[in-house]
């Protein structure tokens, strides 16, 4: 399928000029051609900012990078009206768009910022568009924020409330690269050529749309519907299903949950060539899709298990159609 050749080009692209970290790039083309956002988790030093910048070099979009500080107002990311003179001396009032208005958002560590610029970029996320000065603006057709976060040096953030991450399609975590990678990175940052990720034949926003349309096309059976809404169903009525996870989990995820896992299994089987969506495509990206979607009780931190032990749990607990 050609389409499909192309967003497998595109992976191959991005994975030459970040290595080590193929599921990685994998989930985040899935959230691509789902038409969501990602939450990217990690240390610093592993490739967030190199990943976007080179996933934005082999598609035909604009990329934008917002350094979220505490001192950024809502404004200095949506744009404000503007007094312009022009060469006669006339004045007038014009919007100057801010970094939002991109194709490809990259929300570095949006937990330095305040609440007030958070809510200003969700917004833009859920509803694709900003008002400013009573005029209310739409977002481009292709439009993704990759946000940031770092899960060490908390001291002076602003943690995403779980009702604000829901919005994210994905958490993302990056761990390090195995030590075979690693040293292909020396070898490759060696090469100019290759460290610059030199931008090939690139993918236009024409191509990504129908690739999203046939992954938004595949069919999905009853029994594959009757499993996303058993998982998601399990979290919020854990007890009924384990007792370790009915201590473990104490809220557990939304209606968009179901949504989410539904949009995302779609195109992590479209990628996978296949002409169906499957049980084993929900299960694939269940941990990126319900990590931040489960609020963990007392209990669960006191014995040290995390949201990706109680989703594993969750996968073994709830039945697998046929």
């Amino acid at each position: 399928m050609a389409n499909r050749d192309g967003i497998l080009a595109l992976e191959q692209a991005v994975s030459a000029a970040v290595l080590g970290q193929a599921a990685v790039i994998r989930h985040i083309l899935i959230a691509l051609l789902a038409d969501g956002h990602v939450l990217l988790e990690s240390l610093p030093g592993l490739a967030k900012t190199r990943t976007v910048k080179a996933l934005a070099s082999h598609l035909a979009a604009d990329m934008s990078r917002i350094q979220f500080t505490p001192d950024l107002l809502p404004s200095d990311i949506t744009g404000a009206d503007v007094l312009q003179q022009d060469a006669e001396g006339h004045h007038r009032i014009e919007f100057q768009q801010g970094p939002l208005f991109g194709n490809l958002i990259l929300a570095d560590e949006i937990n330095r910022a305040p609440a007030k610029v958070q809510s200003a970029l969700l917004e833009a996320m859920e509803e694709r568009q900003i008002t400013a000065g009573g005029v209310t603006r739409p977002m481009p057709t292709l439009f993704m924020v990759l946000a940031t976060q770092n899960p060490i040096e908390q001291e002076g953030t602003y943690p995403l409330p779980e009702a604000q991450m829901d919005r994210f399609l994905m958490k993302i975590r990056l761990d390090y690269p195995n030590a075979e990678d690693e040293m292909a990175m020396l070898a490759m940052l060696r090469d100019a050529t290759q460290a610059s990720g030199a931008a090939g034949t690139r993918l236009s926003q024409e191509e990504l749309f129908a690739c999203r349309a046939e992954a938004a096309a595949l069919h999905v059976a009853p029994s594959v519907d009757r499993y996303i809404v058993d998982l998601v169903n399990a979290t919020r009525r854990p007890a009924d299903y384990d007792a370790d996870l009915g201590r473990w989990i104490q809220i557990g995820a939304s209606p968009r949950g179901a949504i989410s896992l539904d949009r995302a299994a779609r195109a992590h089987g479209w990628l996978a060539g296949a002409d169906f969506s499957s049980p084993d495509d929900v299960r694939a990206i269940a941990h990126a899709v319900l990590r931040h979607r489960l609020h963990l009780s007392y209990d669960a931190v006191a014995d040290g298990v995390t949201a990706e032990q109680a989703i594993d749990r969750l996968l073994d607990v709830v039945a697998v159609p046929a």
